[in-house]
Formats: structure tokens, C-alpha cells, sequence
């Protein structure tokens, strides 16, 4: 029975310039490089950054959504590090007792993601 996504790969043009913005920029935590290769651990899944080895895969990666603790203060570090998001943090869901919200941010190789927060309403 599937559980739990070990690794995601995507895609990237430039694995220098994709490795310095995950580990630099979003913070996190670099495994090791392999020839035309970097890992990653987000929580315990690992990114896999790497060009695209056939055309059929040479397209932006899935949206990933990253679980912060402070959506707001997530934006503004990464703002002010130069990331560009196409959204600022905006509620997305309202249940009694809590709201979803989400901030999509660019990672500089033209794939999409998203900051995510569950906050008491």
C-alpha cells in the first residue's frame, strides 16, 4: 500500500543556479550532488533537482506546498532574499474554527509553489 512520497523530481535548467536558491534561499537542508544531480529533505521527502533527461519531461515541475508556522514572516524572508511570488499570503478556505492560507512563490526555474498555513480563525 502507498503511504508516503519518498523523493520528487524536478526539474530545473540551470542545477547550480536551482541548488543555491533550495539551499541558500529557501533554506533547505542539502543531501549531497551527484554528476548532474542535488538532493534535498523537505520534513523527510527528498527533492531531487536535475535537468530534464528526455523533452517529454522538460516542462515546470507539480506545485509543491510548503507547511510554514508563520505565513507571513515566511513571505517577507523570502521576499526580501529575492524570491517572487505571484501571490501575497491570502486566505484560500474559512472552516469554524480555521482558515487556509497560501502565498505562491516562483523558485527561479519557472516552477510554481506555495507557502501554506492553517491559522485559527
Amino acid at each position: 500500500m502507498l503511504s508516503k512520497i519518498g523523493q520528487i523530481a524536478i526539474r530545473v535548467m540551470n542545477l547550480e543556479r536551482a541548488t543555491a536558491c533550495y539551499r541558500d534561499v529557501l533554506g533547505l537542508k542539502f543531501l549531497f550532488a551527484a554528476p548532474g544531480l542535488a538532493f534535498f529533505d523537505a520534513g523527510g521527502t527528498w527533492l531531487m533537482l536535475s535537468p530534464a533527461e528526455l523533452p517529454e519531461f522538460d516542462h515546470p515541475a507539480s506545485i509543491l506546498y510548503f507547511d510554514v508556522d508563520d505565513i507571513g514572516a515566511e513571505h517577507a524572508r523570502l521576499r526580501s532574499a529575492g524570491v517572487e511570488f505571484r501571490a501575497e499570503p491570502h486566505r484560500v478556505h474559512k472552516e469554524p474554527r480555521r482558515e487556509l492560507w497560501l502565498a505562491d512563490f516562483l523558485d527561479g526555474e519557472g516552477n510554481t509553489y506555495a507557502l501554506r498555513q492553517w491559522k485559527n480563525a
